[in-house]
């Protein structure tokens, strides 16, 4: 199969520029005269361009949640309005920025033309369509409601994005003040203090012994200016990262760093309301959209972004095929509040899971906000207190020497 690059005219005149995959030039032309295309000039992607660097980018191969909220969006007006799906494919397909989802869209029309399903032709690029996103349109065209399902799975992926963005959003200051600090620190042992022991050794001569703070500070200082020191920072410090990454990226290594992160004080209230405000509202739209509670289950335990979590809810599936009710499952797990078990359980009596659920949602999305706001306010205070420290140790390790050398002199 290869890439091409063409320009064409549409049945309305417009010209419309784009690619597509085919297994020769002819094929391909031949597909953009199914789409009703005239084709003005079409290029195999590649070929007789010279020598090209193929370099892939970190996340290069990934669609922005902002890009898929914008399609998801447009598609559910456009599908309401009485478009048909075809059309509103190609047309969203055009005007997107986002080269990979353009790639995948591309991929997507050609195989509904073919005959497949909307659902079974997302579900051919899982990088792009989550596995929730293509149940949910599944289950939508089973139903007759793929507009209504489209337009719930808009308003959960914004959720979901807005709660992402105010996490990362609430990191990125104690990260700066953070990174400030280590350099700062640095900056002080490598080319400050070591300067400030030579002035306090000259001015002993050699004969007062310099307080037991002052040496250890210099010890340090001495270490950090040390070849096998700056050796570490340089390579050891990346590789270890790298090696972390990897780690926590297999299926153990995931579940081991997930569970430490649960113990860790603040972090741990943080990262379970998440994961709790993810699972219903993601558990609350597929029941929504009419997918089974086995399926819901399954496909939000993997959605959830928490190993831990997402074992007990993979256990709760498996006694809910056996005929337990999920509230009393959900019980039996430490991650699940009381409060969240009692309103699943209202909401299995009542046969309104999924709109009761969704206050749940909205209850922990408040209960996140406030969290990271409370953790925010914590972590300035304590920088400042840490930097303060730092410096203060060092003065504290000029001035004594300064006093005590003092003090000989004068006596």
């Amino acid at each position: 199969m290869a890439e091409f690059e063409y320009t064409a005219h549409s049945k309305n005149g417009q010209v419309q520029k784009g690619t597509i995959t085919a297994k020769d030039k002819n094929a391909a032309l031949s597909a953009l005269r199914e789409r009703q295309l005239l084709p003005i000039v079409i290029n195999e992607i590649g070929k007789n361009k010279g020598l090209k660097m193929n370099i892939s980018l970190p996340g290069g191969n990934k669609v922005k949640s902002k890009d898929l909220v914008i399609f998801t969006r447009q598609l559910s007006t456009m599908v309401n309005a009485g478009v048909p799906i075809l059309r509103s494919l190609s047309l969203l397909r055009d005007q997107t920025q986002s080269p990979v989802l353009k790639k995948a869209l591309d991929s997507v029309v050609s195989d509904i033309q073919s005959g497949t399903s909307l659902s079974d032709a997302l579900g051919k690029h899982p990088k792009v369509f989550v596995p929730i996103y293509v149940n949910m349109v599944r289950a939508g065209e089973a139903g007759g409601i793929l507009d209504k399902v489209l337009d719930r799975l808009a308003f959960q992926q914004e959720k979901d994005s807005a709660l992402r963005s105010k996490i990362r959003g609430a990191m990125i200051y104690p990260g700066v003040i953070f990174s400030v600090t280590m350099v700062a620190f640095f900056i002080l042992m490598t080319f400050i203090v070591p300067k400030i022991g030579a002035i306090l050794t000259s001015l002993s001569n050699g004969k007062a012994k310099l307080p037991i703070y002052t040496r250890i500070l210099l010890s340090i200082s001495h270490t950090m200016k040390s070849p096998l020191f700056i050796i570490i920072i340089i390579v050891g410090l990346p590789v270890a990262f790298i090696l972390f990454r990897r780690y926590i990226k297999t299926k153990n290594g995931r579940f081991v760093w997930h569970s430490f992160l649960l113990k860790v004080p603040a972090v741990n209230g943080i990262m379970s309301k998440t994961a709790i405000a993810r699972f219903a509202r993601t558990f609350a739209s597929l029941m929504g959209a009419g997918v089974s509670i086995v399926d819901s289950i399954n496909t939000t335990a993997q959605a959830i972004g928490n190993a831990v979590i997402e074992r007990d809810l993979i256990a709760s599936s498996k006694a809910v095929q056996s005929g337990s009710q999920l509230s009393t499952e959900l019980g039996k797990s430490k991650h699940f509040p009381p409060i969240v078990v009692q309103m699943l359980a209202v909401g299995e009596e009542t046969g309104q899971t999924d709109t009761i659920i969704l206050k749940v949602a909205d209850f922990y999305e408040e209960e996140v906000d406030a969290a990271v706001g409370a953790i925010s306010s914590i972590i300035e205070p304590v920088m400042i207190i840490v930097l303060g420290g730092m410096v203060g140790i060092v003065a504290l390790s000029v001035f004594g020497p300064i006093t005590q050398l003092s003090t000989s002199v004068s006596g």
